[in-house]
């Protein structure tokens, strides 16, 4: 009878492993927001442009959020600077648009220049740090959120810049709801770039060097994994996240600025807490819910203007680490001593 009793518990371990560590609880609860979501769409044409809106910004908040968790799975550092330098290639894009380069071609050198920004940050200033005290890389990150903002106003100056719609400003009309060309495109290209990074560490070489390094970098380095050197990748991959993360919210920003990523870093680390500094995957996920319910709670909670958004996304934020430290799709540490 015991073992009749015990037996169901490691298969359902298997099946939680097997989804990734999402228990069932959570996985109910996304699905009844996803219906509840697609109900009011049907019933509502403010709800749906609404929605779609946030799902667009939702995406952006877990690209830089996706980012974050890239970093600190791999350094246990969490890098505060990881905007700023979002908004600093997205300089530099607005930048080679001046120079003559049309807005994709700009966009595709952006991104190879924040992997060798990204790359270089970490073994020039955080890696030497980082060796003697995680503390201190973290002081690192703080120093250069301030360095860098310092660059963009001395290069390029305070005052509003412009770039091209990417998507150009046609809207569609879909039963009624009003849609502009810009949403689905900044959803679309966040979630490529998504899938192209995880598809880079599930299917190659590279990205399995990259997890191993990560997740056991002693035993790595023992079979001839370069841990050095993957732990730079992943801080180029992260960067090349946040600039795809900043050239996409600047369009819905309708300006440049060099406050432009910070508030979106507040909602990206509640997007990152929420789903799990562990899991990527809760990352993305954390950045669609931040940025649908940001939506609709200004909307249709009075008491909340869209001055409020930063305060409500610090308060999921601290509600979280309070209630569930780990977010909804992270694990427990287990440590033997």
């Amino acid at each position: 009878m015991a073992a009749l009793e015990s037996s169901p518990r490691p298969s359902l371990r298997r099946r939680g492993a097997a989804l990734g560590g999402v228990v069932p609880p959570v996985s109910l609860l996304l699905v009844a927001g996803a219906a509840g979501l697609l109900v009011g769409c049907l019933r509502s044409e403010v709800f749906a442009q609404l929605t779609v809106q946030g799902l667009a910004l939702g995406a952006v908040y877990g690209s830089l959020a996706l980012a974050l968790v890239l970093v600190y799975r791999a350094t246990r550092v969490v890098n505060f600077a990881q905007g700023e330098l979002a908004m600093a290639t997205t300089y530099v894009a607005w930048q080679l648009i001046q120079w003559g380069l049309s807005y994709w071609e700009a966009f595709f050198a952006t991104l190879a220049i924040a992997f060798v920004l990204g790359t270089v940050l970490e073994v020039a200033l955080v890696r030497p740090v980082q060796q003697r005290s995680v503390i201190g890389a973290v002081i690192v990150t703080v120093g250069l959120f301030i360095l860098i903002d310092g660059v963009v106003n001395w290069v390029w100056g305070g005052e509003f810049k412009y770039m091209p719609s990417p998507f150009g400003t046609k809207i569609y009309h879909v039963g009624g709801v009003s849609i502009a060309r810009l949403y689905p495109g900044m959803l679309a290209v966040v979630l490529v770039s998504v899938v192209l990074v995880w598809a880079l560490f599930r299917f190659t070489k590279l990205g399995l060097g990259m997890r191993a390094a990560a997740f056991r970098p002693a035993e790595s380095a023992l079979v001839g994994v370069r841990v050095d050197w993957m732990l730079a990748i992943g801080w180029g991959l992260a960067a090349v996240l946040g600039a795809v993360a900043g050239l996409m919210a600047e369009p819905s920003q309708f300006f440049l600025e060099p406050t432009l990523m910070q508030p979106i870093l507040v909602y990206a680390f509640a997007a990152a807490v929420l789903g799990g500094l562990d899991s990527p995957a809760g990352a993305v996920v954390g950045g669609l819910v931040i940025g649908v319910s940001l939506n609709l709670v200004v909307q249709y909670v009075p008491a909340i203007s869209s001055e409020l958004q930063a305060p409500f996304a610090f308060a999921v934020l601290v509600g979280v680490l309070l209630l569930k430290p780990t977010g909804l799709f992270g694990r427990r540490e287990v440590r033997r001593v």
